[in-house]
């Protein structure tokens, strides 16, 4: 039976990372090496509310049994094969996902969600080719998403600063602004576009909800222009927003997608994506086509079908509507609260003039709270789907507390 780690100070692995790992990431300072439901524990031994879920990611919470139970169980009996075989695994998890979309469709197993959304972008630009041309394989997406880091998913991410330093970026790819639908149809128009790629809430553009009406309306443009929706639930999938998938939030007005992308969620930790797509979609990809080593292998699988069980039983977009409610309902009393904005548990609460998101994020860590500063002047919040009313009370009473001390050393505004 292997050993656990040697403790280590967090000096010591600060200095350890900093001697072998890619500078990449500005790191904060503090180092969790356990989890357990809603808590972090740093190396100290101190714990944390963790209202941020690894961006999304932990979203029964740390440590959840059922998924260590099943990861365990799985890492024992067959970790991998190549999908040059079959497993007996991924097919049960993609006939799980499409059953959550409605049926009628097929899904592409990945790692991550760039890796679903790379899938996605193929898959569009393909079914253009094989319907509309070579030249029809511009994909269209808007100013504040994000959509992952891989060159493509870059191109199609519309925040010029993440991209400027790899410049030339592939070609084929145009932003337009948020929820602006004459901008979109314009864009149609001038050139030969394969797929329109959204987020129903953009989680990295600072927590934007598309407005009432504006997906349906999209819909409607892609059906008369034979274009693709495609929809980015990476972050916003599997009850984050209140309901399985945020574009669902407009079902009454008969949405539904032709592509759909997930993963954060659907591992709990477990490193998985997925692309979903309509049968007739995806029936444009033939084999080699699209192809991964690791994805939809027997361990990520098994994980994501544990969540999902776990999930369904705890009816956790239900579970996430309450809480959001609840958290929204809370922050709003809260002085150096400006706004709330968000469905769910997937929420930005805007800070008044004169506090600094970056600053009010470091102190609430001090006090053993995490979440992130999404916008100069926003934080995010993001806890597990599971969370307990007495976390939510204790997160925002942090917080409440933190913005105080913060007025107060700031001053009177003159």
């Amino acid at each position: 039976m292997s050993e656990s780690f040697d403790a280590l100070s967090f000096d010591a692995l600060v200095k350890l990372d900093a001697d072998h790992v890619m500078g990449t990431y500005a790191r904060l300072p503090v180092a969790f090496v356990r989890g357990e439901g809603t808590c972090l524990y740093d190396a100290d031994g101190r714990s944390y509310l963790d209202f941020l879920s690894g961006l999304a990611v932990t979203s029964l919470g740390h440590a959840h049994p059922a998924v260590a139970d099943a990861v365990a169980d799985q890492a024992r009996t067959l970790l991998h094969v190549s999908n040059l075989f079959y497993n007996d695994v991924q097919p049960r998890l993609a006939e799980r996902i499409d059953g959550l979309l409605g049926g009628g469709g097929r899904v592409f197993l990945a790692n991550s969600g760039g890796e679903a959304n790379e899938c996605a972008i193929k898959l569009a630009r393909r079914h253009g080719q094989l319907h509309g041309g070579p030249e029809r394989y511009h994909v269209l997406s808007t100013y504040g998403s994000f959509h992952g880091r891989t060159l493509a998913t870059l191109a199609a991410t519309g925040q010029p600063e993440k991209q400027e330093t790899f410049q030339p970026l592939p070609t084929g790819f145009r932003q337009v602004a948020f929820a602006d639908l004459d901008a979109l149809a314009a864009a149609m128009r001038a050139d030969a576009v394969c797929g329109v790629l959204l987020e129903p809430v953009q989680g990295e553009g600072g927590v934007n909800p598309l407005p009432p009406g504006y997906l349906a309306a999209v819909r409607r443009l892609c059906d008369e222009q034979e274009v693709l929706l495609v929809m980015d639930e990476v972050q916003t999938g599997l009850g984050r927003t209140g309901e399985w998938f945020g574009f669902q939030h407009g079902l009454d007005e008969g949405v539904r997608p032709d592509i759909v992308t997930m993963a954060k969620a659907l591992g709990n930790g477990v490193p998985i994506g997925a692309c979903w797509a309509r049968e007739d979609v995806a029936a444009a990809f033939r084999p080699g086509d699209h192809a991964t080593t690791f994805g939809g292998q027997p361990l990520a699988a098994r994980a994501a079908l544990a969540v999902l069980e776990v999930m369904e039983a705890e009816r956790v977009p239900a579970r996430a509507r309450a809480a959001g409610e609840q958290l929204t309902n809370a922050l709003r009393g809260v002085a150096g609260v400006a706004d709330v904005r968000g469905p769910g548990l997937l929420i930005a609460a805007e800070l008044a003039a004169g506090h600094d998101a970056k600053a009010i994020e470091s102190a609430c860590r001090d006090r053993g709270l995490v979440l992130n500063a999404v916008t100069p002047t926003a934080l995010r919040l993001a806890p597990p789907l599971l969370v307990s009313d007495a976390e939510i009370d204790e997160a925002v009473a942090i917080l409440a507390a933190v913005l105080e001390d913060d007025a107060l050393e700031e001053g009177p505004t003159p």
